[in-house]
């Protein structure tokens, strides 16, 4: 239950410092592939970010472009030699506009302060905001509205409608008790830090992930208060609005004795694991986040040795392909154990896709803000799992989960999109002989 990777804390000078402009970050980054532009690629927005520190570089919108066009994927993180993290530079440069353009356009400040002051400020408002969501979906008008096309002329709010997965009844934080004893013998006592799409869209994927923990030993532990990872905000230079959020998870989950933080969610994994530089000297919460870090794990770290162990008893006769989320195989140098936890599920054959660690084109929220580029990658994507002649695609980010299925959808492809934790408590429904209970199945995919 070691995690693959840890992080080294930089000053964004020392960071700056360490490249030596050799390139090895350029074949493996998506925006630099797709224009073969210097100022799209890694080593650029190095030059551009150490410009902007060192004030030879005015804030204009096409500097704000170059930042905002980066995935912040981190691939170029793990291909360099030296170690720079090109993606906490591109964050400080957003960083450092945001706190330059505070006096945004007011719509703009408005959409930003209800996005990052309220829905992602509690888990209940998030609720709140899907009730007409799923009212939408429920008296059938989301179809009416696909059917129709009437949404087609308003271009990136019919992308955003089409995006949108079929939505639980409820979320599932209403659902389960904030302790969930073992059903057995206790083995572990874990934390598990649900996301805020996890908890509301992809409910039953999580559900299936508290049930594979209790089926190994856990008691399991969910506190109700828990915030926003932080990672959206973050990753849109909203630095202190991320760490207010973060004291409050460190303050929760600090209240408890456990053996370990474990999350379904990459993104909310990627964020977690780095609170201790976000609190790096802090005289009050530096020792509290570091000692948080050290136990996040996302949930193959903490399965994968586990189910080796002890595997379910039924086997599944099935062929899937595997998308590395960036914020698991970059941003927490996790690659391993994932392969290992599919590989210990009986009868279940893994076919590598090409370019597996390559992003899909999600990144927050790029596939609205940048769709041109999203949309390209997305197809490379399809293509490349498509080619592989699997039956599903295993993947561990909600956001890799909404954008590959959309993706499918658009290429009329009939292959869902899975979490590892729902092919895991298939397994262990399975009758012994291999025969699929098929009454207890837990879907087809994420978003149903």
């Amino acid at each position: 239950m070691q995690a693959e990777g840890r992080r080294e804390h930089d000053t964004d000078l020392e960071n700056i410092q360490k490249c030596i402009r050799c390139g090895s970050c350029m074949p493996v980054c998506p925006t630099y592939a797709e224009s073969t532009r210097e100022s799209e690629s890694p080593r650029g927005r190095v030059a551009l970010v150490k410009g902007l520190f060192e004030g030879t570089l005015e804030i204009t919108p096409n500097l704000e472009r170059l930042l905002y066009i980066c995935l912040d994927c981190r691939a170029c993180q793990t291909a360099c030699p030296t170690g720079v993290r090109v993606g906490e530079l591109v964050v400080a440069g957003r960083t450092r506009i945001e706190e330059e353009k505070a006096r945004r356009p007011i719509l703009r400040r408005a959409l930003r302060s209800a996005l990052f002051d309220w829905a992602l400020a509690d888990h209940s408002n998030i609720e709140l905001a899907m009730v007409p969501l799923r009212l939408y979906q429920s008296l059938g008008l989301c179809k009416l509205v696909r059917a129709t096309g009437m949404l087609k002329p308003l271009g990136k709010l019919d992308l955003m409608d089409r995006f949108l997965p079929r939505l639980p009844a409820r979320s599932l934080r209403q659902e389960i008790d904030e302790v969930i004893p073992a059903p057995g013998n206790r083995r572990y006592r874990v934390g598990f830090f649900l996301g805020c799409v996890m908890n509301t869209v992809f409910a039953n994927a999580s559900r299936a992930t508290l049930s594979v923990l209790g089926r190994n030993g856990c008691e399991i532990y969910v506190p109700r208060q828990a915030r926003c990872c932080g990672a959206p905000l973050f990753a849109e230079g909203e630095r202190e609005r991320a760490k207010n959020m973060a004291r409050k998870n460190v303050d929760l989950f600090a209240a408890a004795d456990l053996d370990a933080i474990v999350t379904d969610c990459a993104a909310c994994g990627a964020e977690l694991k780095r609170y201790d530089e976000l609190f790096d000297g802090d005289p009050e919460y530096g020792a509290k986040a570091a000692a948080f870090s050290a136990r996040v794990l996302d949930i193959t770290e903490f399965l994968a040795g586990i189910v080796e162990a002890n595997p379910p008893a039924g086997s599944l006769n099935r062929t899937v392909t595997y998308h590395e989320p960036c914020h698991l195989v970059h941003a927490q140098g996790v690659s391993k154990a994932p392969r290992r936890l599919l590989k210990a599920i009986p009868g279940l054959r893994l076919v590598e896709m090409k370019r597996s660690n390559w992003c899909c084109g999600s990144a927050g929220s790029y596939a609205f803000t940048h769709s041109d580029y999203s949309m390209r990658f997305l197809d490379a994507k399809i293509a490349n799992a498509t080619a592989t002649g699997a039956e599903a695609i295993v993947t561990g980010n909600p956001g890799c989960a909404l954008q590959l299925t959309y993706g499918l959808e658009k290429h009329n492809v009939k292959m869902p999109v899975l979490y590892f934790t729902q092919l895991l408590e298939e397994a262990y429904r399975a009758n012994v002989d291999g025969a699929m209970a098929s009454r207890h199945r837990v879907g087809a995919g994420v978003g149903q």
